[in-house]
Order: structure tokens, then C-alpha cells, then sequence
């Protein structure tokens, strides 16, 4: 009563293989592919970022503590 089965994941997959044809859909995996790994780099980037402004806040913290001294 709930979920999909095979045999209609199967015609739904055959039905999208017959309108868009296979090239097309080869490009879109690519570009679908693209998208991810282009995303995926972003983050890493501001994961640094942020990961060097904490260590930055930490270095000029503890050189503020240091001139309190």
C-alpha cells in the first residue's frame, strides 16, 4: 500500500530514458555531478575560513591576555 516498487521504479525509469533520450541525461548526471563537487569544494573553503578566524581570534586573545600581564 506504501512505497514504490521495482516494476514501477522501472517503467518510470524507461519513460524518462524514452523522453529525454540518453545524451541528455548523460549531460545532466555531469552536470548534476559538477554542481556537487563544486559545492562540496565551497564548503571545505568556508569551513577554512572559518577555521582560520577562530585560530586568529585565539592568537589575538591570548596576545591580549599576555599584554594585561
Amino acid at each position: 500500500m506504501g512505497g514504490i516498487g521495482i516494476w514501477q521504479l522501472i517503467i518510470v525509469l524507461v519513460i524518462v530514458l524514452l523522453l529525454f533520450g540518453t545524451k541528455r541525461l548523460r549531460n545532466l548526471g555531469g552536470d548534476l555531478g559538477g554542481a556537487i563537487k563544486g559545492f562540496k569544494g565551497a564548503m571545505k573553503e568556508g569551513e577554512a575560513k572559518d577555521e582560520s578566524k577562530s585560530d586568529k581570534s585565539v592568537i589575538d586573545d591570548s596576545s591580549q591576555a599576555n599584554d594585561k600581564k
